[in-house]
Parts: C-alpha cells; sequence; structure tokens
C-alpha cells in the first residue's frame, strides 16, 4: 500500500499549482479564515509541531501510534479522507503505526456490511493497517472492568430517572443541574443494579450508569455523563452477549489507552469532550494517557459531510444509495472516476488548520480534472449523435487515422481511429443560423475532423414532419487526409466524430454537484434537502455512439472523450460488451464560470 505523502509523482504531472487553482484562496486553501499569518509551506502543520516536541522530550518512549475510529454505522466520505490521510501520513512520516479501531458501541445502527465498506475504502485510498485492526466492542469486558472500578471508588452510580428526566435535570448554560435522587445510592447497591443490568434483568430505559463528577460545573458535558444504558439489540459482533453498551465518550479515551494510542486525533466537535475524556484516564489511573488534539474538519461548499443527513439522503430516496456517484462518499467518488491520488492531493493541499473554515468545492474539482488530465487516454465518442454524410467520399471505404493516446504523455503511444463516409458529430457541434464567432459547422463552413480531415456543410436535411435537422451533407478535401491544410488556409473550428459503420450504442451519465447552492445545511433552506438539490445533478443519455475501441472497455476505466470530459466505466452497471459511462467531471470549471457572472451581475447592481 502507499505511505501517505508521497505525492512528488502525482505534483510532477500537475500544470497548476493547487494553491492558486479555482477556490484555494489564501484563506480557503487552509481551511481558516483567520489564518493571514499562515506558513507558506502546506506540508507544516501544528501536529506534526506537537509530535515531534514529544518526541524531543522523549515522550511514549519515542513510539508513535495514531488511529483513524470510524462508527460503522454508513459509509465513508471526502471528510473522513482528511482524517484518514492525517493519520496515516503522521504514523508513516515519524516510523510509527496507525490502527484501525471501529467505535462499535451502538448496535442499533452499525452493520458488518459497512464495516467491509469502510476497510475496502481506505484500502482505496491507499492506506493499510497492517495486523492493527481492532474493535471498540472487542474491549467490552475491559470497559465493563472500568465501570465497575468507578463504581468501586464512588466514581460513579446506577440511575434510575428516565431520559427525559435526566436530560431536563442537567440543566442548560443558564441553569444548573439537579442532582438525581439516586446519586447517593451506596457501593453495594450500584454494584448490583449494574452487574443485574449486565445479566440483562431491565427493560431498556430501566436504568444507566453515570459518573458522578459535578452536576454544578459549567462544563454541562461534566454534569454526571452516562457511561452505560441498556439496549436488547443484537450487536454485529457480539450477537445478544451484551445488553448493556458504553457510551462513546466512555468507550473512546479508554479504547486509545488500552491500544496505546500516542495521539488520539479528532476534529474540532470533540474539543468540548476533552476534559471528559482526561477525567476518565485520570480518574482510572490508566498506565498510559494518550494525548486528544482537535483539527477542523473539512468543509466543502455545495457538498453536506453530515453523516445523518447523507442518510437522509438515501433513506427519503434522492440518491440510488450510499455509493451514488453524486454523493461524497468515498465509494460514490470511486464510482464516479475520482481517483485516490488526486484526493490524496487534495488533503495534502488543504492542511490541517485549528479553526473551522470552508474549501470551494472548485479546488478538489480542479485537484481531479489535473490529475486525469495527466493520465487518462483520450477517446472520440459522440453523446447527442448528428449524421454527417460525406457526399464525395467513396462508399464502402474505411480509413484509419492516427491519434495520440494522451498528448500529455508522448510515451504512451497512438492508437488508430476508423473513418468512413457516414460519421456521427455532436448535435451541438452544428446550428443552422449561428451567431458571430461560431466556428463550428453551419451551411457553408468548412470544419476539420479532429485527425482526419477538412469537410465544408453542403446543406442540412430536416425531417419534413418535425423540422428538426436530422443529417448533414458535407464534403471533404482529400488533400487534408491527417487534418492539415493543404494550402495553409486557416480554418479555426475543430470538432470530434466516430464512424457510424463502427461505433456502438451506449448509455452515458452525465452527473453533476447534488446541490444547487453553497451551503445546503443554512438555515435559511430549513429541513427541505429537496429544496436545495441540483435538479439537473443527472442527466442520462441513451444512444449515445462510442468509439469501438470502447466496447471492451474494464469497469473502473477512467477516460477522457476528447472535447466532453472525464468519463468512468460504471463498476456495478457495466457488463461485458455493455460498459455504461458515468461523467466524472467536465474539462472546464463550469460552476467558476456561473459564479463570475453572478459574481458580475451583483457588481453591476450597486453601481
Amino acid at each position: 500500500m502507499l505511505a501517505w505523502g508521497c505525492n512528488d509523482g502525482y505534483r510532477a504531472v500537475m500544470k497548476t499549482d493547487p494553491r492558486t487553482a479555482p477556490g484555494a484562496s489564501s484563506t480557503t486553501a487552509r481551511e481558516d479564515d483567520q489564518s493571514d499569518n499562515a506558513p507558506d509551506d502546506l506540508t507544516d502543520n501544528f501536529i506534526e509541531e506537537i509530535i515531534e516536541a514529544d518526541l524531543r522530550a522523549g515522550k511514549h518512549g519515542g513510539h508513535i501510534v495514531t488511529r483513524f475510529p470510524p462508527e460503522p454505522n454508513g459509509c465513508l466520505h471526502i471528510g473522513h479522507a482528511k482524517a484518514i490521510c492525517l493519520n496515516f501520513s503522521l504514523a508513516a512520516k515519524y516510523n510509527g503505526q496507525c490502527n484501525l479501531r471501529f467505535d462499535d458501541t451502538n448496535p442499533t445502527t452499525e452493520d458488518t456490511d459497512f464495516v467491509e465498506a469502510i476497510k475496502e475504502d481506505v484500502h482505496w485510498l491507499g492506506f493499510d493497517w497492517k495486523d492493527k485492526e481492532f474493535f471498540a466492542s472487542g474491549y467490552f469486558p475491559k470497559l465493563y472492568d472500568f465501570a465497575r472500578t468507578l463504581i468501586n471508588t464512588g466514581h460513579a452510580y446506577v440511575d434510575s430517572q428516565s431520559l427525559a428526566e435526566i436530560r431536563e435535570n442537567r440543566g442548560n448554560y443558564y441553569k444548573p443541574g439537579i442532582e438525581s435522587p439516586y446519586r447517593d445510592r451506596s457501593v453495594a447497591e450500584n454494584l448490583d443494579l449494574f452487574t443485574r443490568m449486565r445479566a440483562g434483568e431491565f427493560d431498556e430505559g430501566a436504568h444507566v450508569l453515570r459518573a458522578k463528577i459535578d452536576m454544578q460545573s459549567s462544563d454541562i458535558l461534566m454534569r454526571d455523563p452516562l457511561l452505560y444504558r441498556i439496549h436488547k439489540t443484537p450487536h454485529h459482533r457480539t450477537g445478544t452477549e451484551w445488553p448493556i453498551y458504553p457510551m462513546y465518550d466512555f468507550a473512546h479515551g479508554l479504547s486509545d489507552s488500552i491500544e496505546r494510542v500516542t495521539h488520539s486525533i479528532c476534529t474540532l466537535e470533540f474539543q468540548n469532550n476533552r476534559p471528559l475524556y482526561n477525567w476518565f484516564l485520570e480518574t482510572l489511573d490508566v498506565p498510559h494517557k494518550p494525548q486528544q488534539i482537535e483539527f477542523a474538519r473539512l468543509n466543502l461548499t455545495s457538498t453536506v459531510l453530515s453523516k445523518r443527513v447523507l442518510q437522509r439522503l438515501v433513506h427519503e430516496n434522492h440518491v440510488t444509495g450510499w455509493n451514488d456517484p453524486r454523493m461524497p462518499t468515498l465509494s460514490g467518488l470511486r464510482r464516479r472516476g475520482y481517483t485516490p491520488e488526486a484526493i490524496r492531493a487534495f488533503c495534502d493541499t488543504i492542511g490541517v488548520a485549528r479553526r473551522d473554515g470552508r474549501i470551494e468545492l472548485a479546488l478538489l474539482e480542479h485537484t481531479i480534472r489535473e490529475h486525469l488530465n495527466a493520465t487518462s487516454p483520450r477517446v472520440m465518442s459522440v453523446l447527442r449523435p448528428l449524421r454527417l454524410v460525406i457526399e464525395n467520399y467513396p462508399e464502402g471505404n474505411t480509413d484509419f487515422f492516427t491519434c495520440p493516446v494522451n498528448p500529455e504523455d508522448p510515451a504512451a503511444g497512438t492508437h488508430e481511429v476508423p473513418f468512413s463516409r457516414v460519421l456521427y458529430v455532436e448535435r451541438d457541434d452544428f446550428l443552422e443560423d449561428p451567431p458571430k464567432k461560431w466556428f463550428r459547422l453551419t451551411p457553408g463552413r468548412e470544419v476539420r475532423l479532429r485527425y482526419a480531415c477538412l469537410v465544408t456543410c453542403k446543406e442540412a436535411i430536416k425531417d419534413p414532419n418535425t423540422g428538426e435537422i436530422v443529417e448533414l451533407r458535407c464534403e471533404w478535401d482529400p488533400a487534408s487526409r491527417g487534418g492539415a491544410s493543404p494550402d495553409g488556409r486557416k480554418v479555426r473550428g475543430t470538432i470530434h466524430w466516430v464512424s457510424a459503420a463502427h461505433a456502438f450504442d451506449a448509455e452515458v451519465r452525465l452527473y453533476d454537484r447534488l446541490f444547487a447552492v453553497d451551503n445546503p445545511l443554512a438555515e435559511e433552506h430549513g429541513n427541505d434537502l429537496a429544496s436545495v438539490l441540483n435538479p439537473d445533478s443527472l442527466e442520462v443519455l441513451t444512444g449515445c455512439k462510442l468509439a469501438p475501441s470502447l466496447k471492451t472497455t474494464q469497469p473502473g476505466t477512467r477516460l477522457q472523450f476528447e472535447r466532453l470530459g472525464y468519463f468512468c466505466a460504471d463498476t456495478l452497471d457495466s457488463t461485458p460488451g455493455h460498459p455504461v459511462f458515468n461523467r466524472t467531471i467536465g474539462l472546464r470549471d463550469s460552476w467558476a464560470k456561473i459564479a463570475q457572472k453572478q459574481s458580475k451581475t451583483k457588481q453591476a447592481g450597486r453601481r
């Protein structure tokens, strides 16, 4: 597996510095709107500074252990990719290890299928945890013993209030908490009740185990937080063995300690949980105490990275599943044609920060576009076909013209493309009454058929019933074989084509951004996901005319359809001899152009 940080090969083929790409402003590129004094070197980050200081001080015996701890209740998304890259890269940089630990403490939401999907995603990104695969459920006996220790030392008690009463009595920022009437139960009574909870004697909601800390604390999380609750739902690994389950805050830090994690790297939403994280470690006097460090999570414009909302998109059938190519999940991005190299490079570019910010989606799109430009073979295919007949080309003849596999990579070589009397061109490449500066096909106009020859449109044939143009009648210049101008005349328009006798029909899916607004979760949109979805996020085209070489394309193959964009053979719906292609991304950032036009319109209005 690849080691994170090894992007030299990728950066060598980047034509544009990602830091100056669309969406990579001086503030957003580091995900920190306040970081005016951010260092120029994007590989520097404050977490590395902490680790290096610990190494100099000889902490943890000079050994670094990080972990990536997903909850298996959904698929990973691009935000998780940032955490994956960060944790595995730090371990690799300092010759340490990164554990993959599944925080599977909630049997009502977790599933073995998600476990396997997460492992596939991490491997796909290029990382390997070797034999360091763990589950919080594997620590259930130890966590249970920890809980009993807290009871024995007077730091935990069984509360028999309802969850609604506990929530009400906890108070808020303006109202102090009220102690539970069960808070002063004896150690013996608490141990007895907790043992019977473990034995499955009680119904769900009858009792919970709480830490005894401080109900008057200004930190609401320290007001006697829950440690265990009763769940009779079978667990995906332990079945019905455990009718009680530890809460995340209790299990997380202690699992880190059990695994001897040195640096527990979390996103900023866990910053408020750090005092509780440390309280468990100190109160239980565990032999190993990890350090929790928080960094800014990834927030992308025009994208939702909330697992709860992604679950809604799936359950409300706004998408076809977690791996829908419009989803920001790694499985969706993979199916759409994104590359792990580009995602790693994107995470490297945005770096880490201490404060939340928003990254323009255009930066991610730019990164994948640059990588695909450098690595994708070129083919000519027509998505909205219009028949073109070359009247002075001999019937039954076939020529072959030479095309580069990838102009960015001369070593990739060339391939031959068949040419015949009847071709297909893009319907959008012809206008009967064109505007000024139209250089494509129109009656009387000469254009270049890419790599082949020059043709002049003589006539457009229309359907007598609908008036729709159904065929173009053209003539070619035999002296222009290969696309050259034989007498040096200037021909400005170049269009792509396929031979009608050799092309095959296929389905092509044009995917675009799922959301039509910059911040889909803004209060102004309420809770109505449907109202902010992009109605043009998917267009399915059938009867597309594809180059014959694509008929045997293997699922997952990435290509550039010349002049149209980057495409990938769908990994689920493609069958032998019948590939289905998904558009990964266009050749240009059309959304940035739209935003620029809107900005200019607003500025003009202010004037």
